[in-house]
């Protein structure tokens, strides 16, 4: 790796950007990128993504769009110079980390960097070897990506690009599927590069493991960028604890139930569970370290994955179910039109049952469902226009309409900021007091203690009942 330049590693002036078609995502951009840790905060949709992706010439390159000012990266102009060329000194780990696996298996895919670098044989072995070791996946090595869980992915992804040895490496909410290994596993990487030399940048909105390591702080907001001397405000602590959930109408009968089950992906028995079942109008939330199976229990409550053996039932009505990339659930050409897809199913599902069909006006329904969690102004955007945290919310928005009997949701804090938290904990509260049965499974322990009745963790391949949300802080450093 050559020695870092002194001096800015980029430079911004005046810069400004337009996606195709749209308002600019990026305005007037001042910005010098120097030497070691500098984290990225700012909301949802603010525009952080959009600044990342010019350090490798995502944008203007792929994108497409106008663009406006001066942008060099590493001495390179970033409007003339080729994504491919960049590419070699700049690793970028997106917030989706699945859309850029390219091979089968785990360890083809930390070497895919390698092979495009020309690195020799005996090199790359050695430099897979290091980046699975540092982030704790030699286990991994012949794993089928496909196999592993979202949390596994995205470590896997971090490897690619540690193994390249860039000069500068972007990461786009690395951690937010992280366990606290993972986490913790990331945040060593990052300084053991930066005190070899490497530039990083990070966006994140859980900011705290990162503060202590970070050297410069940038603030994203409506599409201007904001260099900050001092450290980002970082969000207070959750508004309340959840009190235990008191008893009420059809709240005493079982929802879901998981008798003598054991549960696994093709035919791989991942998750044993004797018995598990959660009520009307109760919030669970299913804990444990990243590949424990805690998506593999949603799958299997959803009907999604039949048991190996044992039983799995579920109480008639409508399951909604939020899966770790919400991009697969969002084909249509509006977020409007998604919401009102599933409120179109919801309602010949309760037609089919002998409830009646809706005359309810979908399209103020969908506008509702959106406005909860503050999407009312993008209710007419295409959700692949959407940054990570605003499909994310979308995706909820689209599950969630039209009062489920039951709610899965896997990771649903993935790219959001505190006030979409806080806006998701709302709606749980909505639905709970519907009698919506809710598992959510997470890493989010702040989001554990705010709406949780009670807590389920996995520890070793078995799913273990716990008394109470407080805990799940001591289950998930067990675990891990």
């Amino acid at each position: 790796m050559s020695a870092t330049p002194a001096g800015p590693l980029a430079n911004f002036s005046q810069l400004s950007y337009w996606y195709p078609g749209e308002i600019p995502a990026l305005v007037d951009v001042n910005l010098e990128l120097e030497p070691g840790l500098t984290l990225v905060s700012g909301p949802s949709g603010g525009g952080k993504s959009s600044l990342l992706r010019l350090f490798n010439g995502l944008i203007p390159h792929f994108h497409g769009g106008r663009i406006g000012g001066l942008a060099t990266v590493l001495g390179h102009d970033v409007t003339r110079t080729p994504t491919r060329t960049l590419a070699r000194e700049v690793g970028f780990v997106f917030q989706d980390p699945e859309r850029q696996v390219v091979y089968g298996s785990v360890e083809r895919e930390v070497a895919f960097g390698l092979e495009n670098l020309g690195v020799d044989r005996p090199e790359m072995v050695r430099r897979v070897g290091a980046a699975l070791d540092q982030l704790g996946l030699a286990a991994l090595r012949a794993r089928a990506v496909g196999t592993l869980s979202g949390g596994e992915r995205q470590r896997v992804a971090i490897a690619s690009v540690l193994a390249m040895r860039p000069r500068l490496i972007v990461l786009d909410e690395p951690t937010s599927e992280l366990d606290a290994n993972g986490a913790e596993a990331v945040l060593a990487a990052c300084l053991e590069l930066e005190a070899s030399g490497t530039a990083i940048l990070v966006a994140e909105h859980r900011l705290d493991r990162l503060l202590p390591a970070a050297s410069a702080f940038v603030h994203v907001e409506a599409g201007r960028v904001e260099s900050r001397a001092g450290r980002p405000l970082l969000a207070g602590p959750p508004a309340r604890l959840r009190p235990p959930n008191p008893p009420g109408a059809g709240r005493d009968r079982a929802a879901w139930s998981i008798d003598d089950a054991v549960v696994g992906p093709a035919g791989i028995a991942l998750v044993e569970c004797r018995a598990l079942s959660a009520q009307a109008g109760e919030v669970v939330a299913l804990t444990g370290p990243n590949g424990s199976g805690k998506t593999t229990i949603l799958r299997a409550i959803a009907g999604l994955l039949p048991p190996l053996s044992g039983t799995v039932q579920r109480q008639p009505g409508r399951t909604a179910y939020l899966p770790q990339d919400p991009g697969a659930l969002l084909h249509r050409p509006s977020l409007l039109a998604e919401v009102a897809w599933t409120l179109d199913r919801a309602a010949t599902e309760r037609s089919a049952i002998g409830a009646g069909s809706s005359a309810e006006d979908h399209e103020g329904q969908g506008r509702a469902a959106l406005a909860e969690f503050g999407l009312a102004a993008l209710a007419e955007r295409d959700p692949r226009d959407l940054s990570a945290g605003e499909r994310q919310r979308g995706a909820l928005a689209v599950i969630l309409a039209g009062n489920p009997a039951i709610a899965l949701l896997d990771e649903p804090t993935r790219g959001m900021d505190e006030l979409a938290r806080r806006s998701l904990a709302r709606v749980l509260d909505r639905l709970r007091a519907q009698g919506c049965s809710v598992v959510v499974a997470t890493h989010d322990l702040d989001l554990v203690a705010e709406i949780a009745d009670r807590v389920v963790s996995i520890e070793d391949g078995v799913v273990v009942e716990q008394q109470a949300p407080g805990a799940a802080a001591g289950i998930e450093a067990k675990a891990s």
